[in-house]
């Protein structure tokens, strides 16, 4: 039986990394969550989002069908609960419905999803991604978990003598990795470094870590666990426990911590952030769904949406939330939350839509893609509708 990912209204509290995507392709770990479901299920994945956003994914054909909140994090020991459902039953916890199975002929929008189901028992509750800021506090424990999945029954590639080697048993390299005087220490948990990656000379690197297909790691980085580098990103200088998604670049000096970046972004040279306030006390980061600042914990970076870009030497305060495609650059610390198309850090002026879509596609081409039209189409819909 296939299955869905279905996103739901709590979407929202993921923004800005779900304005441009479903919930399904966050990644986390190694993998995004919906390659994470079809790895452990071995079924067939579609996703069913907002409707904005439903020309980036696969049409979906009637069958029968597993639907599953997308925010749900799969264990062996949920799969086979859902698996066991008799059609037309789901499961729920106290924040609503887990996961039920249906056959149906026209699909609902995704708010009507759980009317698809007679019945519905309560289950002790799952783990369910909420929040941006658990993407990296949850980044270790996805690691691991992808770490097997991707590497059990295989061998891996040998590394040359130039690199030195800590606990090679939880090193994987894929084909076509180049590394070369570089430290790898795994002691601390796995390291995966996937197909057609670079790492330069001079880099030390402590698990866990993910280098994604395509990635580029600059001369001299400093890498602590737990840290993804997605697929075609370019990373450099010292980042700890953090996601970058995917497409994007930190290609220089300075700090990156406990923060989540997403795809096509860039960093400009010397930029850093804060990940702890002077105080020692709680960080409180901004959260679209409840339209307020919400705790995030003792340790938070910044959060930063799609297509956004910071200046050279930003400096970005504790617990920062920068929406899609903003332009950041200014004097002093970042505000806390800068809005999606900002032009400059104050929030005083707005990106130039035809401006921002150039930007972007001149972007894009320095790394061989172009911007297609149903993404100019969801940036025009983020542009009319969440910047004001």
């Amino acid at each position: 039986m296939n299955f869905i990912l279905y996103d739901t209204k709590a979407r929202r509290r993921l923004f800005p990394l779900t304005t441009t995507r479903a919930v399904a392709d966050i990644r986390m770990g190694i993998l995004t969550i919906k390659e994470r479901w079809e790895k452990m299920t071995g079924a067939r994945v579609f996703v069913l989002t907002e409707e904005y956003l439903l020309p980036l994914y696969e049409a979906i054909p009637a069958d029968d069908y597993v639907f599953i909140d997308a925010c749900i994090i799969p264990s062996y020991e949920l799969i086979q609960r859902i698996n066991n459902l008799p059609e037309g039953e789901g499961i729920r916890d106290k924040n609503g419905l887990i996961a039920g199975k249906a056959s149906i002929d026209t699909f609902p929008s995704i708010h009507g999803v759980s009317a698809l189901f007679n019945e519905v028992s309560s289950v002790t509750a799952v783990k369910r991604l909420m929040f941006p800021y658990q993407i990296f506090q949850w980044n270790e424990e996805m690691i691991q978990l992808d770490f097997k999945l991707l590497t059990k029954g295989r061998i891996s590639n040998n590394l040359n003598d130039s690199v030195h080697v800590t606990r090679s048993s939880q090193i994987f390299i894929e084909d076509g990795a180049q590394i070369s005087y570089t430290n790898l220490n795994a002691s601390s948990g796995p390291i995966y470094i996937g197909k057609d990656t670079t790492i330069m000379e001079g880099c030390f690197i402590r698990g866990p870590f993910s280098l994604g297909e395509g990635a580029v790691l600059k001369m001299g980085s400093k890498i602590y666990g737990a840290t993804t580098i997605g697929p075609y990103c370019t990373a450099g200088g010292e980042i700890k426990n953090s996601v970058m998604s995917g497409y994007s670049n930190k290609a220089h000096d300075g700090y990156l911590g406990d923060s989540v970046i997403g795809e096509w972004c860039n960093l400009g040279a010397g930029t850093s952030n804060s990940n702890v306030k002077n105080t020692g006390g709680e960080v409180n980061a901004w959260n679209y769904y409840e339209n307020s600042y919400v705790p995030a914990g003792i340790k938070c970076g910044v959060i930063m949406g799609d297509y956004s870009r910071t200046s050279i030497n930003t400096s970005i305060n504790t617990g920062t939330v920068i929406g899609v495609c903003c332009n950041v650059f200014g004097e002093g610390l970042t505000p806390k939350f800068i809005n999606d198309f900002s032009w400059g850090a104050d929030g005083q002026n707005q990106y130039e839509f035809e401006k921002a879509v150039k930007d972007i596609s001149n972007w894009k081409k320095m790394k061989n893609k172009i911007l297609r039209e149903p993404e100019t189409k969801i940036l025009k819909h983020i542009f009319e509708n969440y910047t004001k």
